[in-house]
């Protein structure tokens, strides 16, 4: 398994463009969305949009956090998470505070990836799954993650969309 799981995502853009844009797209998204909509999930089993804004602010702070340990810590092991466990807490958060959170979490490690030295960047961890990386690879899988996540939300936004209302009753395979 790659590092980066995400590297198809992000392959040929600029991480730190991809992470700045990000919050202000998630932003739209939920305003196109609206509040009714938030909680629909797009097929049955699947997430919500607040739930992808749970999980997206839930990996933000996890994948800075591995980032900081690498850069503190000689061969630092990231200590790996189960998603689907996390995302049973999910319905205690509001969607607003979860992108309040996430854009706030964002700007704090923006400061700290646009700082980073080369040596930074190459500072190495081993991920139990997926073996040696660097911090930058960190940085580019949360980039990579974005990029998969704001994909969905853009598609369950456009079958909300008026003109597709009524072709929702297909769900996503």
């Amino acid at each position: 398994m790659s590092a980066n799981p995400y590297a198809s995502y992000v392959e040929g853009k600029d991480p730190l463009r991809v992470l700045a844009a990000t919050p202000r797209r998630i932003e739209e998204l939920t305003e196109e969305l609206g509040a009714e909509r938030l909680d629909q999930p797009y097929a049955p089993g699947k997430w919500s949009p607040r739930e992808i804004l749970c999980h997206l602010t839930d990996s933000e702070l996890a994948f800075s956090f591995r980032a900081r340990q690498a850069l503190a810590e000689e061969n630092h092991v990231i200590q790996p998470f189960d998603q689907d466990k996390w995302a049973a807490t999910y319905a205690v958060y509001e969607a607003h505070d979860a992108l309040a959170l996430f854009c706030d979490a964002r700007k704090w490690n923006m400061a700290l990836f646009r700082s980073l030295t080369p040596e930074q960047k190459a500072r190495a961890a081993v991920h139990p799954e997926r073996g040696p990386l660097t911090v930058w690879t960190i940085v580019e899988t949360i980039a990579g993650h974005d990029l998969h996540h704001l994909q969905k939300l853009e598609s369950i936004a456009a079958d909300f969309a008026p003109a597709n209302l009524n072709k929702r009753s297909t769900p996503e395979v």
